[in-house]
């Protein structure tokens, strides 16, 4: 941020009084720019046939990582809910028609300044279809997905926990709500 909101004067970085973090301020006017980390939330829509559990994921046709899987999911938009969001995003990427169920993955992404929010999903039908931000949807089973063209860390582990989880629920165990914070890579 280089000008106020305001009044357009150019901002300073400072610790304001009764603060802790250096905020962008307007010496002109005293606006105090607070920013908060994005919310990007999205699903695991979940298609079983014959007892197999497959996933429906989605080939990113933008940047960042284009041509990279990634599970349905985007950017919150104001004056709509975390839920609201996961199945917006659902139908924009990838046409498809779900039944929302919880929350499962939280994932903090301190770096980049944004929280993951994935919820379970189960597919109604098989009448889905690449919005415009995807090149191609399909549905993966485990041993099939394309693990190393995975687009994001936050869907990797994800789509871990789930599998994780999956092998409990099959032995009558439940699926758990799932914390994760993954941090920037140290540079050696």
């Amino acid at each position: 941020m280089k000008f106020c909101s305001e009044c357009a004067s150019p901002v300073v970085i400072e610790i304001p009084a009764d603060d802790t973090r250096e905020r962008h301020v307007c010496p002109s006017c005293g606006t105090i720019h607070y920013q908060n980390p994005k919310m990007v939330v999205g699903s695991i829509p979940v298609w079983e046939k014959d007892g197999e559990i497959q996933i429906l994921l989605c080939k990113r046709a933008i940047e960042p990582r284009y041509g990279y899987w990634t599970l349905p999911a985007g950017f919150m938009e104001n004056n709509e809910t975390t839920s609201q969001a996961a199945q917006r995003e659902t139908v924009e990427e990838a046409g498809a028609n779900i039944a929302l169920h919880e929350l499962f993955s939280i994932l903090n992404v301190p770096h980049v300044h944004q929280v993951h929010l994935f919820y379970r999903a189960t597919l109604l039908d098989t009448n889905y279809q690449a919005g415009t931000e995807s090149l191609d949807v399909q549905l993966f089973t485990e041993k099939n997905i394309p693990w190393d063209d995975i687009a994001f860390p936050t869907v990797s582990h994800t789509l871990k926990f789930f599998f994780k989880d999956l092998a409990l629920v099959k032995q009558g165990g439940e699926y758990r709500l799932h914390e994760h914070d993954i941090f920037k890579p140290m540079r050696s």
